[in-house]
C-alpha cells in the first residue's frame, strides 16, 4: 500500500472478497507508517460513494477495493457519479485469473470495458513486478485536472503472486497550467463593459484549493455570486455578495456570466441567461480544456488553474459591481444593492415555513429547527428528491467544503458511504445526513457499517411516504401517479435501532427540535424519522429532463 500512502491515503473502503485478500494483509502488515484504516460495508457503492466523499471532502484521492465480477459491476454507478462530479477515486478491483481465462472461473469478466466510458483510465495489471507502479500511476492520474475516478483490476495470479520490485520514484504533485494571459484580458474586457455581471462558482472551486482567491476576486471586483455544490460557503452565509437566494432574477437579469469550476448543464440552464431579447454574454472556465463548454456560444473562456485565473483577474480591472474603482465601467451601482435586498426578501419569506405547526409537518420546518443546532462547520450530506431540495434552499454554508450531494448524476443512494466518509475525515465537527424515504432503501443497511465501526452520525429522514419527485410531476401530466408510493410512516428508525443504533419517530412540529438535540448528544448513529405531508411539492421550476 505504500503507494496509496504516497499519495495521502489514510483509509481503504471495501466489501470483502477473496479476489483482493492480498490487499488487505498489505494493510494489515504495513507497518511503514501511520495505519491504513480499513473499513469494511454493505454494499460495494457505499464503499466507492465513500471513497468519492473521503476526496470531496479532503481534496487527496480515495480509494475503493472491490471484488471481481458482481463487486466491480455493484459499484458502476458509484463510479459514474464519481466521474460526473470530478472527483479524484481510485478503485483497485480483483479479477479472474488469466492462466484459466475463458474457461469460466468464478466471476470472470472483462471489467475495464464497462468502467471505460466513466473513468479517466481503466485497465488490467497481468504482472506482479509492475503493480506497484501501475497502482502509483492510478493515483496520479486520478489526481490531475480535470480529475476523475481511475480504475485498475489486477488478475488473480499478479495479485497472489511475488516479484521484487521497486516503488517508482516519487515525484511532484502535477503542476496545473495557469490560464493563458489573453484568456484573464478578454474576460477583464468583458468585465469592464457590463452593467448586470454575475459569477457562478462549482465544486471544483474548493477541489482545486481556489476558494480563498475566488472569494478575494468576488470581493475586489465587487461580483456578486451564485454558489452551486462544493462552492456554497466559499461565501460564508450572509455576505453581501452572496446572492445564490436571488439566483432567477440574477440570472434572468444578467448580461455577463462568468460561470468557474461547473458545467454549463441543466443546473445553469445550459448556459442560457439574461433577458429573451439581450441574451447575457457567457464566460466559462474551468481547469481542464475538455471542461469547457461546446454546446453555447461563449464570449469567452479560460483554461487552467482556477487559483492563478481569479488572482489574475482581481487584478486586472475595476470593481465591476459598483462603476467605481481603477476605471469608469458602465457598471449599474444598483446592481449588487438590487440583488441584496431580494435575497433579504427570500429569507424573510421562508420565516413563516421554517416555523410551520402544520400538521402533517411541512417539511421547511425540519430545517428551521435544524438551523438552530448546526455548526459552522458541521458536514452537511443530501440524499433524496423533494426533501434534499429544501436543503438547497434553506441550509446556507460558513464555511466552504462542508456540503456533500449527489452531484448532477443525480444517483440517490449516495448518503450512507458519503456519511461514513465524513464521519472518518472529520472525526470531532457534526456530521448530519439528510435522508429521504426513498433514498433510505438504497442505502440505510449501511448504518451498520457506522455502527460496526463507530461512526457516530445524526441521520434526518423526510418521510413523505414516496417518491415526491415523480409523483407531483406525473400528477401534472397525467393527473394520476403510479408507482410512486411508498409504505406511510414507515419506521426507518426502528431499522437503525434493530442495527444497533437509535433513533425516534416524529411527527409533531413541536417534537422535531427535542429530536435532533437528543440525536446529537447521543454520540451513536441516530436516525430522526419525521413524517411529512405527502402533499407539499418543492416547488421547482425545472426537472432537469
Amino acid at each position: 500500500m505504500a503507494a496509496a500512502r504516497r499519495h495521502g491515503v489514510s483509509v481503504m473502503f471495501t466489501l470483502s472478497g477473496g479476489h483482493v485478500f492480498p490487499l488487505y494483509d498489505a494493510v494489515v502488515k504495513d507497518d511503514a507508517g501511520p495505519p491504513m484504516r480499513l473499513v469494511d460495508v454493505r454494499h460495494e457503492q457505499t464503499a466507492v460513494f465513500a471513497a468519492e466523499a473521503t476526496a470531496r471532502l479532503t481534496r487527496t484521492p480515495g480509494l475503493a477495493v472491490v471484488t471481481a465480477g458482481p463487486g466491480v459491476t455493484n459499484s458502476v454507478s458509484a463510479v459514474t457519479t464519481a466521474w460526473f462530479n470530478g472527483a479524484p477515486v481510485v478503485v483497485l478491483a480483483g479479477r479472474a485469473p488469466d492462466y484459466r481465462w475463458g474457461a469460466g472461473s468464478l466471476q470472470e469478466m472483462d471489467h475495464p470495458p464497462l468502467l471505460a466510458p466513466v473513468t479517466k483510465r481503466a485497465w488490467t495489471e497481468h504482472e506482479t513486478a509492475r503493480l506497484a507502479g501501475s497502482v502509483d500511476e492510478a493515483f496520479r492520474l486520478a489526481a490531475s485536472p480535470h480529475r476523475g475516478p481511475v480504475f485498475l483490476d489486477i488478475s488473480l495470479e499478479a495479485l497472489y503472486g511475488q516479484a521484487e520490485a521497486d516503488l517508482p520514484a516519487a515525484g511532484p504533485e502535477p503542476e496545473v497550467p495557469a490560464p493563458d494571459g489573453g484568456e484573464v484580458d478578454r474576460v477583464a474586457a468583458l468585465l469592464r463593459t457590463a452593467r448586470h455581471p454575475v459569477l457562478v462558482l462549482g465544486s471544483d472551486v474548493w477541489l482545486g484549493g481556489a476558494e480563498d482567491a475566488a472569494r478575494q476576486a468576488a470581493q475586489e471586483l465587487r461580483l456578486p455570486v451564485i454558489a452551486n455544490g462544493q462552492a456554497r460557503g466559499v461565501l460564508p452565509r450572509g455576505h453581501e455578495l452572496l446572492v445564490t437566494r436571488a439566483r432567477s432574477a440574477a440570472l434572468r437579469q444578467a448580461d455577463l456570466v462568468i460561470v468557474a469550476g461547473t458545467p454549463l448543464d441543466f443546473r445553469l440552464g445550459y448556459g442560457s441567461f439574461g433577458p429573451q431579447d439581450a441574451p447575457a454574454r457567457v464566460v466559462h472556465v474551468a481547469d481542464a480544456p475538455g471542461g469547457v463548454a461546446t454546446h453555447v456560444a461563449l464570449a469567452a473562456s479560460a483554461v487552467g488553474d482556477l487559483t492563478a485565473f481569479f488572482t489574475a483577474l482581481a487584478a486586472s480591472g475595476p470593481a465591476a459591481g459598483t462603476g467605481t474603482g481603477t476605471g469608469t465601467g458602465p457598471a449599474d451601482p444598483d446592481w449588487v444593492p438590487g440583488l441584496t435586498e431580494t435575497v433579504k426578501a427570500a429569507l424573510a419569506s421562508d420565516g413563516p415555513l421554517l416555523a410551520s405547526d402544520a400538521d402533517p409537518v411541512h417539511p421547511a420546518r425540519i430545517y428551521g429547527e435544524l438551523l438552530k443546532v448546526l455548526d459552522d462547520d458541521a458536514v452537511v450530506i443530501g440524499d433524496g428528491g423533494d426533501f434534499v431540495s429544501f436543503a438547497g434552499k434553506f441550509v446556507e454554508p460558513v464555511k466552504p467544503g462542508g456540503w456533500l450531494d449527489p452531484g448532477p448524476f443525480g444517483c440517490l443512494g449516495t448518503g450512507l458511504g458519503y456519511a461514513i466518509a465524513a464521519r472518518v475525515a472529520r472525526p470531532s465537527g457534526q456530521v448530519v445526513l439528510l435522508l429521504g424515504d426513498g433514498a433510505a432503501g438504497f442505502s440505510l443497511m449501511d448504518a451498520d457499517t457506522l455502527v460496526r465501526h463507530g461512526l457516530p452520525v445524526v441521520i434526518v429522514c423526510g418521510n413523505n411516504a414516496g417518491w415526491g419527485l415523480e409523483r407531483h410531476p406525473m400528477r401534472a401530466l397525467y393527473g394520476y401517479d403510479v408507482a410512486a408510493d411508498l409504505q406511510p410512516g414507515c419506521r426507518y428508525d426502528e431499522v437503525v435501532r434493530a442495527l444497533g443504533g437509535a433513533g425516534e419517530l416524529v411527527t409533531r412540529a413541536a417534537d422535531i427540535g427535542p429530536a435532533l438535540r437528543r440525536a446529537f448528544a447521543a454520540g451513536v448513529p441516530y436516525l430522526v424519522n419525521v413524517v411529512t405531508d405527502p402533499e407539499i411539492a418543492y416547488p421547482r421550476s425545472t426537472s432537469g429532463v
